[in-house]
């Protein structure tokens, strides 16, 4: 197996990523950087400033996105698009996104290096908002350039009620603007999107692969379930003659975790949250409320789960004598990469003499929105340990050069390539 060092780029990344690192919220575990946050909004100077400083021409959309262009010899052609985000969950790590946009820059420094100017222009995006917030709604920034943004978005609240139009205008930004913020649409739609990310898993590290090249995105059901029983006294109501909500709701986490471990191809399934509506530690619990997802790139075994676990999940709490009742909403359908841009970026892996493996991405991706205006790929680098959205995620800077080599070469075959019409 051979991997690539890029001359200076280590030292490059390694101090871009320890720089960004540092806008962090400090009351707050791992390397917090939440959307909307002060240290989200220092951290966007800090990234226009890095942009600039690789010779992009750099300005932020109506969206929130931070856009560096790259000119290139026929400015009239549809351009490359590459980047990812650089806000982070609560807790996280400092790779996760963050990679996709470092890896950009450095991968225009390749170019420059070998003197190489694009025919088409190469946009390097740090896409607003891509990881979960309080609103409940992901990849704000590429959502809205697909033209998926819309007024009920708009007027999602949080915990405080706050709604997210009340967000973007805190953050400077105006809503009314983002529900026409959709400039690549149209004639000016992209001619390909490619985006560096870590794997967030640990299937390439476990085969010792440096290089996964994605096949398709996860889809993502949601699921908020209410479990309806009786509140008693819990020290006088018998354990034969309850009618517990929590013990219904506990049956069905494991009726989530059982269809996960049933997927035939990736599938997982989690429960992420339970709330109890009575605080009382006396009184058996009358009203539970479960949060929880279930994703696959498996479109047909996806399909099939809301009725599944409507049907398990009911008679497991009829059985309590507790009613539940299911609400399900999709994130993102499954989303497969296009075959021509996984077949390019096979091929720079090949040129360069650096082994590679075709893997589904089970989180979801800024790429999935982009998918909806051009040709779609994703290159990924190991994740030490499969661990993401922790303190402890860690992609060597070996790692991240040898998928800046392979970006910078897909990009070069993407500029020259004609897809099928």
């Amino acid at each position: 197996m051979q991997e690539t060092a890029l001359t200076g780029l280590d030292a490059w990344l390694d101090t871009a990523l320890a720089e960004l690192s540092g806008f962090r919220s400090e009351d707050r575990p791992g390397w917090t950087r939440e959307v909307f946050s002060e240290p989200y909004r220092a951290s966007r100077a800090w990234t226009a400033a890095r942009m600039r400083g690789a010779g992009l021409q750099v300005h932020q959309d109506a969206a929130g996105n931070l856009v560096g262009r790259l000119p290139g010899t026929n400015p009239a052609a549809p351009p490359l698009v590459t980047g990812s985000h650089t806000d982070t969950v609560d807790g996280g790590g400092r790779y996760d996104g963050v990679v996709g946009v470092l890896g950009a820059l450095a991968a225009v420094q390749v170019l420059a290096e070998r003197g190489i100017r694009l025919q088409r222009d190469l946009l390097v995006v740090d896409f607003l908002g891509e990881e979960s917030n309080p609103f409940g709604l992901s990849c704000l920034g590429s959502r809205a350039l697909a033209g998926e943004l819309t007024a009920a978005d708009l007027a999602r609240t949080d915990y405080r009620g706050r709604t997210l139009a009340a967000a973007y205008e805190d953050f400077g930004l105006d809503p009314a603007a983002l529900l026409a913020a959709a400039p690549w649409t149209g004639t000016r739609r992209p001619h390909a999107y490619v985006e560096l990310h870590i794997e967030q898993g640990p299937v390439l590290e476990e085969r010792g692969t440096p290089i996964g090249i994605v096949t398709a995105i996860t889809g993502i059901e949601r699921l908020v379930a209410s479990f309806t029983g009786s509140p008693d006294h819990a020290g006088t109501r018998p354990m034969d003659d309850r009618r517990d909500a929590m013990v219904a709701a506990a049956e069905a986490v494991l009726a989530v975790r059982a269809e996960g471990c049933g997927a035939p191809e990736h599938g997982v399934a989690t429960v992420t949250r339970l709330e109890n509506a009575s605080p009382a530690p006396n009184v058996v619990p009358s009203l539970v409320r479960l949060y929880g997802e279930v994703r696959s790139v498996d479109e047909t075994w996806l399909a099939g789960t809301r009725a599944r676990l409507a049907g398990e999940i009911a008679a497991r709490a009829a059985g309590f004598v507790v009613e539940a009742d299911l609400r399900w909403s999709t994130d993102n359908q499954v989303v497969r990469a296009a075959a021509g841009v996984q077949d390019l970026a096979a091929q720079a892996a090949d040129v360069a003499g650096i082994e590679w493996a075709p893997i589904p991405s089970g989180a979801t991706h800024d790429a999935v929105h982009m998918a909806r205006l051009a040709p779609m790929g994703m290159i990924f680098v190991p994740s030490a340990g499969g661990r993401s959205h922790c303190p402890e995620e860690f992609t060597p800077t070996a790692r991240i050069t040898t998928g800046v080599n392979v970006l910078a070469e897909t990009l070069l075959r993407l500029d020259t390539h004609e897809f099928a019409q």
